[in-house]
């Protein structure tokens, strides 16, 4: 029997509207004994069923897992999957056979608070952002390969960088904080075959040592797109990662591809990249170096500039600072890029709004004094879907820019 929230009175209106966080201050009362990771069955002031989710410390108290009052076992793992796994065939995404990439299960998106599930051929890279998914994973592996069969065969749990910071997590047979149960590890197989095809490309995954899963799936649909503008042209990749954006340029038929980074493995992963899809093309170069120092220094050559930075605003408080950073680096690409080139730019902070961001992308344009059209309004796939419920769920922002 799991234990109870009862919440104030009136605070279960946006859960009746199926939004799947309850917060710390809707909470009237809870057992002092229920730990974090615990499932709870949250109720009103009057004791009526709400909703059934995961407990946990911080400003979001509950993620919810169901609005039904069910049991949340074997069973209820393999239908949740199942329907997530339906989706992406509906779409086209899984079974395909130019595919093997894309996102299986996107948090609240797919109705599982704390999840996300990435799928690389064979392999499939979980990740916890619960205390409460943590201690799931194990069922989650098991409906992950009674879903997929044959076509599963290794399962990498990777959470030691997503688990909430202040989480005390315990392992379940010893007992012991902060021991073996948090490390990354395989779950099922251990195969370290990496590499996987996005749209008949093909990409080395860093599963074990790279940022996030491995590989920025949410960018496929905008990699196609700047595809169709790279023939002919000269393409700067910038914040260049796994060297995405500079792939999809080189079968797009551009001039040349130059992509630049800070970090040297990221460097290396792009090379490889170029590599496995493009051996000896010498349109391709790399750069390991800031990205103003390089904008400063060479970005008058450039036809197209691609700006996909990583999240400059992980909360709310650093919301301020992140927009005079995409104004500032927007503003210098604005400078720097060729008359009649075309801007991709990007913001994956969640806290940033589309507001907030088209306003210092119109800012940095005027600061530059160029005329700016906008060509597409990008944002996130299909595969990481957003819970109508949840607008939260909208982080991915891009903007693609026809600069005189």
């Amino acid at each position: 029997m799991y234990q109870t929230i009862t919440l104030k009175k009136g605070k279960e209106e946006s859960l009746k509207r199926f939004h799947p966080w309850v917060f710390s201050g809707a909470i009237a009362s809870l057992a002092t004994d229920i730990a974090e990771g615990e499932i709870v069955r949250v109720v009103d002031a009057t004791g009526k069923f709400i909703a059934l989710g995961h407990y946990q410390i911080g400003s979001i108290s509950v993620r919810v897992l169901s609005f039904d009052d069910t049991e949340i076992d074997s069973y209820f793992w393999y239908k949740k999957l199942e329907t997530a796994y339906q989706v992406r065939r509906d779409i086209g995404l899984a079974d395909s056979a130019t595919n093997n990439t894309y996102r299986l299960v996107h948090g609240e998106g797919d109705g599982l608070p704390g999840l996300v599930i990435d799928c690389y051929g064979t392999t499939a890279v979980v990740q916890a952002h619960s205390v409460g998914m943590h201690y799931a994973r194990t069922d989650v592996a098991e409906a992950l390969k009674r879903v997929l069969g044959e076509k599963l065969q290794n399962v990498y749990y990777k959470s030691e960088t997503t688990l909430p910071y202040k989480a005390r997590l315990a392992d379940e047979d010893e007992g012991n904080m902060m021991t073996e149960s948090l490390k990354n590890g395989f779950l099922l197989g251990g195969c370290n075959d990496n590499t996987a095809m996005e749209n008949g490309l093909l990409f080395h995954v860093d599963w074990l040592h790279g940022q996030k899963t491995g590989f920025f799936i949410d960018q496929r649909e905008n990699r196609m797109l700047l595809e169709r503008y790279a023939k002919g042209k000269s393409v700067l990749n910038m914040f260049c990662y796994t060297g995405g954006f500079s792939v999809y340029a080189m079968r797009g038929g551009a001039k040349t591809v130059h992509s630049v980074d800070s970090s040297a493995k990221a460097i290396q992963l792009t090379n490889d990249n170029i590599s496995l899809n493009f051996p000896d093309d010498s349109r391709h170069e790399s750069f390991c170096e800031d990205a103003f120092k390089y904008l400063d220094r060479e970005g008058d050559k450039y036809d197209v500039i691609i700006l996909d930075p990583p999240a400059f605003a992980k909360h709310r408080a650093a919301l301020r600072n992140a927009l005079k950073g995409y104004t500032r680096l927007n503003v210098k690409a604005f400078e720097r890029i060729k008359p009649g080139g075309i801007l991709f730019t990007f913001s994956c902070s969640q806290v940033v709004t589309k507001d907030n961001f088209r306003n210092a992308v119109f800012t940095a344009a005027a600061q530059a004094k160029r005329s700016v059209r906008i060509l597409h309004q990008l944002h996130q796939p299909a595969d990481h879907p957003i819970n109508i419920y949840h607008p939260e769920g909208e982080y991915l922002k891009g903007l693609v820019l026809y600069v005189e």
